[in-house]
């Protein structure tokens, strides 16, 4: 299989990690609103058909002698199903990610839930292993923590402020000042599944019969690819926003929409194949764990970003909202970094 021999070339994969996962749901905003239940078939169909063509390909090439199809002959069963398990997870934690999308864009959903996942993460990982600085890593969940409250409170207040000027232009006749932030519980609800999956990957990797990236990959791909069925018949019948869904709508989109998806999938999934090949790279070609956690973690920044600039989804804020949202990256951005940090001080 082809893996980086230098740092240089794991340092890439790492960058094109951040973008892939901070970018894929451009896609979504490019579909014109539609529906995000419809759109997942296409883009889970981009992860699976990616991951197999990735798995024979580069998990096949090579001068290592070691195949896709080797290493996972060779992997435990038990580690294939924790692998297939855990995209199992990531799936409804990212369809509910992506719900979150389209009820409030990608500058709420994004940082709510990535900050959840990384607070989460972080108690659950120093009550196992009680390493690093307590310092540095409870006062980076701590900012990462206000960041999430922060990007919360600045998007109600820019709901009220669209309220306020509905009910002022007379388009709305109620005076009551009530906004719904569904989209916010909806977001710490992914961020909490999104903190227990990456667990079980390190758990399916690990070990002299653990999974190598293209395999857990590929199984991960599986994961996802089966559960959508499940999960999206809930999701369907029980929608977030709007009516239940018939499968039927699904093929009455343009092709356009259904490139979409796919592109999303693809996308998505190379951002998470090049991030289970730098964190298996070791030798002259590892990266400090450090510097490869904050920059794919930094994803959802990018995320926000995107948000902010490309769609413009607080259009026109406030100052007071202006300056929430800045003071939420700097935050965020803040906080991953002494997060990232934390487990190498002491040592």
């Amino acid at each position: 299989m082809i893996l980086p021999s230098t740092y240089y070339a794991t340092f890439a994969l790492i960058l094109l990690s951040l973008f892939c996962l901070g970018s894929w749901a451009n896609t979504y905003k490019l579909t014109n609103k539609w529906r995000f239940e419809l759109y997942y078939f296409d883009f889970v169909l981009g992860v699976i058909v990616t991951a197999g063509l990735a798995a024979l390909t580069l998990g096949t090439l090579g001068f290592d002698g070691f195949s896709f199809l080797d290493d996972i002959l060779h992997a435990s069963k038990k580690q294939d199903v924790m692998g297939v398990l855990a995209g199992v997870v990531f799936n409804l934690a990212n369809m509910l990610l992506l719900a979150a999308v389209s009820l409030a864009g990608m500058a709420v959903a994004f940082p709510i839930a990535f900050g959840v996942a990384l607070v989460a993460g972080v108690l659950w990982r120093y009550a196992v292993n009680q390493q690093g600085s307590q310092v540095l890593l409870f006062s980076g969940a701590l900012l990462v923590l206000l960041a999430v409250v922060l990007i919360s409170q600045a998007y109600k207040q820019y709901k009220l402020s669209n309220l306020d000027e509905l009910v002022r232009t007379g388009q709305v006749k109620s005076t009551r000042k009530k906004v719904s932030i569904k989209a916010v519980y909806i977001s710490v609800i992914s961020g909490l599944l999104l903190s227990c999956f990456y667990p079980m990957v390190q758990k399916s990797m690990e070990g002299d019969t653990g999974l190598g990236p293209y395999s857990e990959g590929f199984v991960f791909a599986v994961g996802m690819f089966f559960s959508t069925f499940l999960f999206n018949l809930f999701f369907m019948n029980l929608p977030v926003a709007g009516a239940p869904l018939e499968i039927l709508e699904f093929f009455k989109v343009n092709i356009r929409q259904h490139l979409l998806g796919l592109a999303g999938g693809l996308v998505w999934y190379v951002g998470a194949l090049c991030s289970f090949i730098a964190a298996g790279a070791d030798g002259k070609a590892g990266v400090n764990p450090a510097i490869s956690f904050g920059v794919i973690q930094a994803a959802a920044v990018l995320s926000a970003i995107w948000g902010l600039l490309l769609w413009n989804e607080f259009d026109n804020p406030r100052g007071k909202v202006r300056a929430m949202l800045s003071i939420t990256i700097a935050f965020y951005l803040l906080g991953l970094a002494m997060i990232s940090v934390g487990p190498l001080v002491g040592k």
